[in-house]
């Protein structure tokens, strides 16, 4: 009998707790830094994120073309606060990041409240959380804070400082690159721009950081690229910069929000049936309660860059919780508490699942074709006696038999016999070690 090929390392066997704490631990060393989509917060989180995987970072300059975009200038922030009449900080972007607005130019000015107000951003809806607010593209300054303690400053004068520069610089993302058997590509990405909130994204960029420290030591059949880049800007600035790569990519996943406790959900590519979206679809349903597949649609994260007609890469969204969908989505309340070692985990588990069914999808060919083989002369049928769910095991061996006609793949036949791709994998295993089947090159 000749050696059946081997799968890849992981098949779906339960949560890793150990897993989901290591995951949370590096969002943990991430949470705290002022990212926005250029400057030293972005460059501090590549060098943590890089203490767990080698990072290849790239340094694109200040007015390169990306697409059909520039690459801005770089926002070098120092220092952000209000002071009252009495000198007293009533906002300190250090005590939480998002109380300045991303991207903010500088000022330093001392004006009544009510001008003050014009400048600050809050949630009346939900009044003692701080919000997230940008202005990239235009140059404008503000404030976040929260709506119930800007209600409650009294009239008086108040003086507004932001220590920042816009000028000439870099917009910086890293990559790691872990070649494979082949140097077909499954490109994994994560925005790296967004400050101080855990599930959006400290969250997907800690999950892809482990996820890429635990193939570093496996075979792979694909070569990975994992990209850590800010969002929509950063995504154009690498696809701009990598057209050679990018016909290279077969497979390729968007992470973010992926350790709260919704969803999941996911949001399938531009073509709609790459094999990832459906990938995805067969693991995500057979694994979770109520999962979210929906079709692709142009708005969202970089998977639009990635999917845009130019390009129309297999690139698809995975998230627990749809982006703004859940309350604390862009706001103060997306701490680390809210994502939890056990969701992270789930996660983990659900990506590696999907990647285990591309690394190891491939046809077969029957080589008796001609009717069913005699199992039982072979010892199959002996083999599974006793065995509880040996009914399951048969059936699987009689999908795997009729449909290994070199037309379908093993996640056709997954699909088709609603089994676990990884049954279907050992089936075809033990059938090609009886030289009953032959994997097609």
């Amino acid at each position: 009998m000749r050696e059946a090929s081997k799968p890849a390392a992981n098949t779906f066997a339960g949560f890793d707790a150990d897993a989901g704490t290591s995951i949370h631990a590096i969002a943990a060393e991430i949470f705290p830094l002022c990212r926005s989509i250029t400057g030293e917060g972005v460059r501090e989180t590549l060098r943590r994120l890089g203490r767990h995987v080698p990072l290849d970072v790239v340094e694109v300059g200040s007015g390169s073309p990306a697409c059909d975009w520039t690459v801005p200038n770089e926002w070098t922030l120092r220092a952000a606060h209000i002071e009252n009449a009495a000198g007293e900080r009533i906002v300190d972007f250090r005590a939480n990041p998002l109380h300045v607005m991303s991207y903010s130019v500088a000022v330093d000015e001392l004006m009544p409240l009510g001008e003050l107000k014009r400048h600050i951003h809050t949630l009346p809806e939900q009044p003692d959380l701080i919000p997230y607010r940008t202005s990239y593209y235009e140059p404008r300054w503000g404030f976040c804070m929260a709506h119930r303690q800007m209600e409650a400053l009294p009239d008086g004068l108040y003086r507004a400082v932001i220590d920042a520069d816009l000028a000439p610089g870099h917009l910086t993302y890293g990559e790691c690159y872990l070649p494979g058997e082949t140097p077909e590509e499954v490109l994994l990405s994560a925005h790296i721009c967004h400050p101080g909130m855990a599930n959006d994204n400290c969250s997907g960029l800690a999950l892809l950081t482990f996820l890429a420290s635990q193939l570093a030591g496996e075979r792979r059949r694909y070569s990975y690229r994992f990209l850590f880049a800010p969002g929509t800007i950063g995504a154009l600035t690498w696809l701009a910069r990598n057209e050679e790569a990018v016909s290279r990519i077969r497979h390729g996943l968007v992470l973010s929000c992926v350790g709260d406790g919704g969803g999941p959900y996911y949001k399938r590519s531009r073509r709609g049936d790459a094999a990832i979206d459906r990938a995805m679809a067969h693991v995500l349903t057979l694994n979770s309660a109520a999962p979210e597949i929906v079709d692709f649609f142009p708005y969202g994260y970089d998977e639009r860059q990635f999917c845009s007609p130019g390009f129309n890469l297999p690139v698809g969204l995975f998230q627990r919780s749809r982006y703004a969908s859940f309350p604390e989505y862009h706001t103060s309340a997306d701490t680390l508490d809210f994502i939890t070692p056990a969701h992270l985990a789930e996660s983990y588990a659900l990506v590696r699942e999907a990647l285990f069914v591309i690394e190891n999808d491939r046809p077969y060919r029957n080589l008796f074709p001609k009717g069913e083989p005699q199992l039982g002369r072979r010892g199959l049928y002996d083999a599974l006696g006793g065995d509880p769910k040996g009914g399951e095991k048969n059936l699987a061996m009689l999908w795997v038999l009729n449909l290994s006609d070199g037309a379908h793949s093993l996640l056709d036949i997954a699909e088709r016999a609603n089994m676990p791709f990884a049954t279907v994998l050992a089936t075809a295993q033990l059938l090609e070690q009886h030289s009953l089947i032959a994997p097609i090159a």
